[in-house]
């Protein structure tokens, strides 16, 4: 399998190296030259696969450059952390199925992609004799997944960046009293915005990317799109147990555009009508929602919210989207970011009727959140995280009469207790990894959102070859 650039001026590769590359060196962001199609024969004998042999099938189709028995290794060590033994189980409440996505180390479906990540680049780093440096930007969950996926990896540095206090005390706890040697924590004044393109810009300086061997953890880097697509999958054929329509509608919490966009993989891979609709859901911080509604995607000032992770206005993701919406046109896919970038804003309402075919979207407010975890908890003693419950809303928006509707649930709701108390009035139990987080000793360095200090200080920690 070949991977090409959105933007067109990279020649093509591998699989492997698109993992170590991340960004692609011309600032675009790798897919695969072709995306396989499953029969429906194939797809109906998957049914009892454990999850990580649909991994591997899923997988495996996006990759020939490492060797089966090696990557089938890779996958199963992937998902021992996992302490639910199907890893991403569905539960049914009312006319909805919840699929879990927080069974992980940190409680975020995060894990599923950057424990096999992690585990991708250590292999990697021990066939070349080599070392990485990998850095990310997080709004919330992402850093944490990540850490957990790197920490102790003889071969791998992790500098993460967080927006100072914009994440929820337990988001940054998970980050920062992780204190192995190979672990920096950078808290930075301003926005996750402030911080995703940073770490853009220091992948775009490609002087420094060589020098200190950067790899990117961020959903820029295709390997954890590619882990994601694997619970569209999953979750299709459970419903398909279950229920006597074979089409499934999804409802996605979306900030980054990261896990829709699996979402929307998965469709074209899967039988046709398999996956009927994907609803895309943002909280208060709605570009995603306008862009679908209207075609209109601008930049607005980022509102903090009771779901951090998805405080986001620039969708990294989003321009994986736009080069399949242009018809794999890389030039105009280039030349529309470059004006993003430099405008703040892209005019594709010409697009529209497209669009919608691709999603259908709904911003839920604040007001709202709340709201869906006490109706939620009410009925079914069943607790939401408010991200969830982003997702919720919306799907309660658009189910559609005899058409099985899968909420995905981000993030356990012990990570945001304050919310959920302020909800239902009580505070959902605590997992034991998060029993006394708040007391643990913690390490970050507090920086202003300036490109220039961050590399120093990137440049004074990493390892190089």
């Amino acid at each position: 399998m070949q991977y090409l650039s959105t933007r067109g001026k990279i020649s093509p590769i591998g699989f492997t190296q698109a993992v170590l590359m991340g960004l692609a060196e011309d600032g675009g962001l790798l897919l695969p030259r072709t995306i396989p199609r499953i029969g429906t024969d194939t797809f109906a004998s998957w049914q009892k696969l454990s999850y990580a042999d649909l991994a591997f099938e899923v997988m495996s189709r996006f990759v020939d450059d490492i060797p089966v028995s090696d990557f089938k290794d890779i996958i199963n060590r992937s998902y021992d952390a996992f302490n639910a033994p199907d890893v991403t189980p569905v539960v049914h409440h009312g006319d909805l199925h919840i699929l879990e996505l927080f069974h992980g180390p940190t409680l975020a479906f995060k894990d599923i992609a950057l424990q096999f990540l992690g585990n991708i680049f250590e292999y990697l780093l021990n066939r070349d004799n080599s070392i990485l440096n990998i850095i990310g930007a997080t709004s919330g969950d992402t850093g944490s997944a990540a850490i957990y996926g790197a920490r102790g990896k003889a071969r791998i540095n992790i500098f993460i960046i967080h927006p100072h206090q914009r994440v929820s005390p337990v988001q940054e706890k998970q980050m920062t009293t992780v204190l192995d040697d190979n672990v920096f924590n950078i808290a930075i004044r301003g926005s996750f915005d402030d911080g995703q393109a940073i770490v853009k810009k220091i992948f775009n300086d490609i002087e420094f990317k060589t020098k200190y061997r950067l790899g990117a953890i961020n959903s820029i880097n295709w390997a954890r799109v590619l882990a994601q697509v694997v619970y569209y999958v999953k979750s299709c054929l459970h419903v398909s147990t279950h229920e006597k329509d074979s089409s499934v509608d999804f409802a996605i919490p979306t900030g980054n555009f990261g896990d829709i966009f699996a979402g929307f993989i998965a469709k074209k891979m899967l039988p046709p009508g398999t996956i009927r609709q994907l609803i895309l859901a943002t909280n208060d911080n709605d570009i995603l929602t306008r862009f679908v509604t209207k075609g209109d995607y601008s930049l607005a000032k980022v509102k903090i919210t009771s779901s951090p992770s998805m405080d986001i206005q620039a969708a990294s993701n989003f321009e994986r989207y736009l080069y399949y919406l242009l018809d794999s046109d890389s030039s105009r896919t280039r030349e529309l970011m470059e004006e993003f970038a430099k405008n703040g804003k892209i005019d594709l309402s010409g697009h529209h009727d497209h669009i919608r075919r691709d999603f259908v979207a709904a911003a839920v407010s604040e007001h709202e959140v709340i709201e869906t975890i006490a109706a939620f908890f009410k009925e079914h003693e069943y607790i939401l995280d408010p991200h969830t419950a982003v997702g919720v809303k919306a799907a309660q928006k658009y189910k559609k009469i005899g058409v099985p509707m899968v909420c995905l649930a981000t993030a356990h709701p012990a990570k945001f207790g304050a919310v959920v108390e302020q909800a239902i009035g009580k505070s959902p139990d605590i997992p034991a990894s998060l029993v006394g987080i708040l007391e643990k000793p913690s390490r970050c360095e507090l920086m202003d959102a300036d490109k220039g200090k961050i590399q120093t200080f990137i440049a004074d920690k990493a390892g190089t070859p």
